[in-house]
């Protein structure tokens, strides 16, 4: 009886030890669909020095002379549509106008004598009392008078709009960007007095170096660094670049027009540093899924798999401007590396994976499988 309970609590203890018995077994890496990025070999980035603008910056300017009578912004204050920038004196041209309405008056007063005398011409004609030349004469007589009433008339309205033109109104809601004339100074016509940049774009004027100007082209996507916000990358891309070099430095003038979501964070006159990738070869690119969210705030990566190892790395990229399927990296990645194209949220830093093409056929050697412990 003792060796059967002795028997079976060998066998129980047998089955114990084989359902905890655990066993090694490879796991097989994750494949994961990876691409080379697009573009040249030779590309380089280069920083160019410049100043932040508005698109759309105006000289402002009266229409007449005279003597500014008083200024009523300053450089830096924001401006409405039609408010009033600055006043001439209008005395002179209140007495123009008076001089003219008078000229005006009189006219009229010679045109209504010369309707009167041709309509008593037409009677006496018509009674056969005068000659029809003498009526042809008050005809012409009439119609000189109805001449000179005319030009009256336009000469007032002219004088009239001289002493509107005596007020500077803003064309447009914007900002003071600079102010060249001071209360009491005697100004040109056409002289300016305020430069306003309106609300809307702003652009970074930059200068391209001569020897390199065919590398850069309307449309080029570039990133933009505010001076005081180092670190921080502003798409953008090239609006416009002059026709001809300036002639004393040899430099093509361009702008730079920034995204319509970077306008909270730009004023103007601020110094700016704008990256430009160039080179025998376009900018490379990715996939825009192959992009992740970046260790810092603002930041991008990418996966990148190490060929010798399978594992995964996260890299930091400055991007350009996306498009509609992929981005310009202006730097971090070089154009021989493997990229992850999709499903970046779901990998880790240093997890080993199987790089395959959209084909699914593999693009590296085999990496080392994983091994895990499964318990039964």
């Amino acid at each position: 009886m003792n060796n059967l309970r002795w028997i079976g609590g060998s066998l129980l203890l047998a089955v114990l030890a084989a359902c905890g018995k655990t066993e090694t077994a490879a796991v097989p890496a994750l494949p994961v669909m990876v691409v080379k990025p697009a573009g040249g070999q030779d590309v380089t980035v280069t920083a160019y020095p410049g100043e932040v603008h508005a698109r759309e910056e105006a000289a402002l300017s009266f229409r007449v002379a005279g003597n500014l009578l008083r200024r009523e912004v300053d450089a830096g204050q924001r401006v409405k549509k039609g408010q009033v920038l600055a006043e001439l004196d209008v005395a002179d041209y209140a007495l123009q106008a008076r001089a003219a309405q008078a000229q005006y008056a009189a006219a009229e007063a010679d045109l209504v004598k010369a309707r009167d005398e041709h309509r008593r011409y037409e009677v006496l004609a018509a009674q056969q009392v005068v000659s029809r030349s003498a009526l042809d004469a008050q005809t012409a007589a009439l119609k000189a008078a109805q001449g000179q009433a005319d030009a009256a008339r336009a000469n007032l309205d002219v004088n009239r709009n001289q002493a509107s033109y005596a007020q500077l109104r803003a064309p447009a809601d914007g900002m003071i960007a600079a102010r060249e004339a001071e209360a009491g100074q005697v100004v040109a016509a056409g002289q300016t007095i305020f430069t306003l940049a309106a609300d809307g774009a702003r652009e970074v004027a930059i200068a391209l170096p001569e020897s390199a100007i065919r590398e850069f082209s309307v449309g080029q996507p570039v990133e933009v660094e505010l001076w005081n916000q180092a670190g921080k990358r502003l798409s953008g891309s090239i609006r416009e670049i002059a026709a001809g070099a300036d002639a004393q430095t040899r430099s093509y003038a361009a702008r730079v027009q920034l995204a319509a979501d970077a306008l909270d964070s730009v004023e103007l006159g601020q110094s700016a540093r704008v990256y430009i990738g160039h080179g025998k070869g376009a900018a490379l690119s990715v996939p825009l899924s192959a992009v992740q969210a970046g260790k810092q705030p603002q930041q991008a990566s990418v996966w990148v798999v190490n060929p010798a190892t399978g594992a995964l790395q996260s890299r930091a990229v400055t991007l350009g401007a996306y498009g509609a399927e992929s981005v310009p990296v202006l730097q971090g990645l070089r154009a021989d590396e493997w990229v992850v194209a999709a499903g970046g949220h779901l990998l880790r830093e240093g997890q080993v994976v199987r790089a395959v093409d959209r084909s699914n056929r593999p693009v590296l050697a085999p990496a080392p499988a994983a091994a895990a412990n499964k318990g039964e």
